[in-house]
């Protein structure tokens, strides 16, 4: 195995049956890598967004008022739904977590065109994913 970056169309990513050899399957294989990059800003911004309403959701205060039950005719009222935001943000988390792996084991096959194509989509993802950041 290569143990220092070098330029070439064959390459094996991830798994056996991801074995690239061909000019077009590496190019292919760097949009993949590329987009998935992409995904793991987009889901990286989705957990702050989810955090910012789940720090909204939080009682205001934890004065006796806000610990009595509510009654039978509330109907979840925002400060109740924090363990929802609390729940979608450890789904986007595991899916980060995996999607980073993914992506660091792709650029650890020392592929200089991988190593680009994740550099490339971390910042074209950043880019595009930032600005939405105040708007949700």
């Amino acid at each position: 195995m290569q143990m220092t970056f070098y330029f070439s169309d064959t390459a094996v990513l991830l798994f056996d049956f991801w074995s690239v050899h061909t000019p077009a399957g590496m190019a292919l294989s760097v949009l993949v890598i590329l987009l998935l990059s992409v995904l793991y800003e987009a889901i990286k911004m989705g957990k702050a967004v989810l955090l910012r309403q789940a720090l909204l959701a939080l009682p205001r205060s934890l004065s006796r008022e806000s610990l009595v039950e509510p009654e039978e005719t509330d109907t979840s009222p925002p400060e109740g739904r924090w363990f929802q935001y609390h729940v979608a943000q450890t789904l986007f988390h595991v899916m980060q977590v995996v999607l980073g792996y993914m992506v660091m084991l792709a650029v650890m096959s020392y592929n200089a065109w991988i190593f680009l194509g994740a550099i490339v989509g971390s910042t074209l993802g950043y880019f595009v994913v930032y600005p939405l950041l105040g708007r949700g």
